[in-house]
Order: C-alpha cells, then sequence, then structure tokens
C-alpha cells in the first residue's frame, strides 16, 4: 500500500512516510485556547472533553407517527371492541398519562404517555365507524419507543478533547443545549515566497518573471485549514533578505511556511539560512514531484523555537508538499487526531516509464465504467503544471523502480482526503 521502499530510494532522501511521520512525531500541539459560540465553532479543534449535561432523548419519545397504547388494555378489550382514541399528543407537549382502556393519537418525537408500552404505526391500524382502532399484523411491546438516555446519559462523555468539529458534532451538540466550546486558539502561521523572478498576479509580466501561484494557492488551503495567516510577500533571494524575514516570523508565528529557494542551486538560500538560525530536521523527500521539501526550526529547538516548513518552488510539487506532509504537521500542532492515507487499488488505463530513486504520485482522473476503476492521466505531469493538478481526482503511486503497465493495478490516493 505504501512508498516504504528505504532499500530502493536515493541515499539522503527520507521515505515519504517516514517523512510523514517524522513531521507528526515532531508537532507540539498549541496550547492556548479562546471561548467561542457554537455558531462559530465550525473546523475548529475542541480544547476539552464535554460530557452531556441531559439524557438524549430526555423522556421517552414516539419514533413514528401512530397510536400509543398499553398492548395487555388492547388483548383484553372484547373481541371486534379495538380501543376508543382518548388522547392527542403532538411533538411538544408535556408528559401525559395514559386513560385506562382508550389509546392516544401520538407522533413522531412526542412523549409517549405514561402507562403505553408501544406506538402502532398509522400504516398498520384501521379506524372502525366508532373511531376505535384496530391492529394489523404482529406487534411487539416496546416497538417505536425511543427510551430516555438511549443514545447519551446524562454525565457520559459527548465529544473528546482533540475533536475536530464539523457539522455532525456541532449539530450533536446543539441537541444537548449546549450553546458555547473551548477550542484550540487558531494555528498562526507566516507564510512567504522567495524568488525574484516572482510577481503578484494582476502585474505587467516582463520575460522571465512569473506569476505567484504558491503563496495564492497556500494562502487557500491554510484558511481551510483553520489558520490565521500572516502573509508575508515575496521575499528577495539573497540571504540578508531571508535572515530579516525569519526573525520577523518567528516573533509572530506559531508555524513559519515558505516556498522556493529549498533546492541546491546557487540561488537557493533557504537551507543554509535556516541552519544558520536553527537547524534542519531533514532535507530532502523520496518523491516525485516534492523532493526539496524540508523542515526545520527556527531558534535553539527548545518550547520557544519556531518550526519552519520549506515547500519546493514548482506549484504541483508545493501542494503535492502541503497534502502529504505539511498539513498533518499542522493538524497535529492544532491538537487534532491525524488520519491515516487512504487508499485502494485502481487499474492503470496507460503505459509508461516508472520513477527511478523516489516513487512518483501521478495526476489521474478516474473511469468509473469498469468494475475497477481505470486510471488516465490528468494532464502533463511536469511538477510546474497547474492544469492537471487542477482537474484530477486522485494521485496514482508508483513505488521506485516501478514502470506503469497497463491494465496493471496500483494504489489511488484520492484528493478529498486531503481537505482540511
Amino acid at each position: 500500500m505504501n512508498c516504504h521502499c528505504a532499500e530502493i530510494v536515493t541515499p539522503g532522501l527520507l521515505d515519504l512516510f517516514d517523512a510523514r511521520q517524522r513531521l507528526i512525531d515532531a508537532a507540539t500541539p498549541i496550547n492556548a485556547v479562546e471561548n467561542i459560540t457554537l455558531e462559530q465553532s465550525a473546523g475548529r479543534v475542541l480544547a476539552e472533553t464535554l460530557v452531556a449535561p441531559l439524557d438524549m432523548p430526555g423522556v421517552d419519545n414516539s419514533a413514528m407517527d401512530g397510536y400509543a397504547l398499553c398492548l395487555a388494555d388492547y388483548q383484553a378489550a372484547p373481541p371486534g371492541a379495538g380501543l376508543p382514541i382518548l388522547q392527542r399528543v403532538p411533538a411538544g407537549a408535556g408528559v401525559m398519562l395514559l386513560p385506562k382502556g382508550g389509546c392516544a393519537r401520538i407522533f413522531t418525537g412526542a412523549p409517549v404517555p405514561v402507562g403505553a408500552d408501544i406506538v402502532v404505526p398509522q400504516e398498520r391500524v384501521t379506524l372502525d365507524q366508532h373511531g376505535h382502532i384496530h391492529l394489523e399484523g404482529n406487534v411487539v411491546v416496546g416497538a417505536n419507543i425511543r427510551r430516555q438516555g438511549e443514545e447519551t446519559r446524562m454525565g457520559t462523555p459527548l465529544l473528546a478533547a482533540g475533536k475536530f468539529l464539523d457539522a455532525a458534532s456541532i449539530a450533536l451538540l446543539a441537541s444537548h443545549g449546549i450553546n458555547a466550546v473551548t477550542v484550540k486558539r487558531r494555528l498562526r502561521v507566516a507564510l512567504l515566497s522567495t524568488g525574484d523572478e516572482l510577481i503578484a498576479p494582476g502585474m505587467s509580466r516582463s520575460p522571465g518573471q512569473v506569476y505567484d501561484s504558491n503563496r495564492a494557492m497556500l494562502s487557500v488551503l491554510l484558511a481551510q485549514a483553520q489558520c490565521d495567516v500572516l502573509d508575508l510577500g515575496v521575499i528577495a533571494d539573497s540571504p540578508a533578505s531571508l535572515h530579516q524575514a525569519f526573525e520577523h516570523a518567528q516573533t509572530v508565528a506559531d508555524v513559519v511556511m515558505c516556498t522556493g529557494g529549498v533546492s541546491v542551486g546557487e540561488e537557493d538560500h533557504v537551507r543554509p539560512v535556516i541552519e544558520q538560525r536553527g537547524g534542519l530536521h531533514f532535507h530532502g523527500v523520496a518523491m516525485k514531484p516534492g523532493k526539496p521539501f524540508a523542515f526545520g526550526y527556527l531558534g535553539a529547538e527548545s518550547s520557544s523555537s519556531t518550526p519552519l516548513m520549506a515547500l519546493p518552488g514548482n506549484p504541483v510539487a508545493s501542494l503535492v508538499g502541503w497534502q502529504l506532509l505539511a498539513l498533518p504537521f499542522i493538524h497535529a500542532m492544532q491538537g487534532r487526531s491525524v488520519a491515516a492515507l487512504q487508499s485502494y487499488p485502481v487499474m492503470a488505463g496507460f503505459s509508461q516509464r516508472g520513477p527511478r530513486g523516489r516513487c512518483e504520485l501521478l495526476r489521474v482522473v478516474l473511469d468509473w465504467a469498469r468494475e475497477l476503476p481505470v486510471a488516465q492521466l490528468a494532464g502533463g505531469q511536469g511538477s510546474h503544471m497547474l492544469s492537471a493538478a487542477s482537474q484530477a481526482d486522485g494521485y496514482l503511486m508508483i513505488n521506485p523502480e516501478t514502470d506503469v503497465a497497463e491494465g496493471s493495478t496500483y494504489h489511488y490516493y484520492p484528493i478529498n482526503q486531503f481537505a482540511a
């Protein structure tokens, strides 16, 4: 399933899944918390375990529109007599006492009258000319009654600390009357791009200049991950400029993220500056695209140091680095549990030479016309080609020294699992 293939990756490069685990293990969750309303809590991380303040349901209630009755009363009635309807219980009514020898017309969610031990759906009841009910088919005591506390009991845990608050979690809290929660403070991430060639979208472009797509992309991804983004702009390709930018970033952010300048060219200054200002944990991951990914710290490695992730400058490599490496680190820093990567086998609809020395993540789309889905290339696979990345619905992972053969199966990683 995974590209755990350290014996065949290029020496000096970390296996992708080893790098991912190192990042998760290195993360120290933030401790700062804040109190917010439930309406503000979507996407936040719960800072404390919440217990149920009440039973759910709060009373025995009906699971159906129908008739509440005591089955013994019905069985004791003269043959063919049925039971008269002596009560009407809508949702929102108080708890009533069922009149002896009669039944109650009841609606979904309404409290079951005391003395009733069954709710019979209206589809299984007929009314005679006197307005008495008659049951059809077999019935069982206790049917169609939601018992008090069957979902949660007062004082039992509802949601554990570290829970990501999605729509279902928020609905659960609301159903228990909870309207405020204590959550982890948003992670502050300083974001910067490096490169003298970069200009902002909308500016007039000269030959050799490139629009900065990485910062636009990562700003969105960080915001989706519920981070506060501190945009430090584009930093010039010089050690002095990087020193100044990193010094500022370290004072304002929980995490620093930069793109570009992290390879080994003469104008790639990020790595030596990180080493001078703190230290590198690793540089280089055996994956394509995304090999130049680096992780380290600014400042002495301690509780006061600031973790830094340096992503490649090529935009697809930066995107893949975010999805597979940076995002799980962000989740771990937020105190969230980090989900394992999910994949399943699909058939390749093409053949091509495989990667050498590192695993490759091909951007593909799936054709579901066959029993086993067939993966087709979404377009050009260059690490600068965003068009294919924007069309792809997943990655076909090809292990090192493995050629792609049409009709063979490989592991497919859906992109939607990387939604923050």
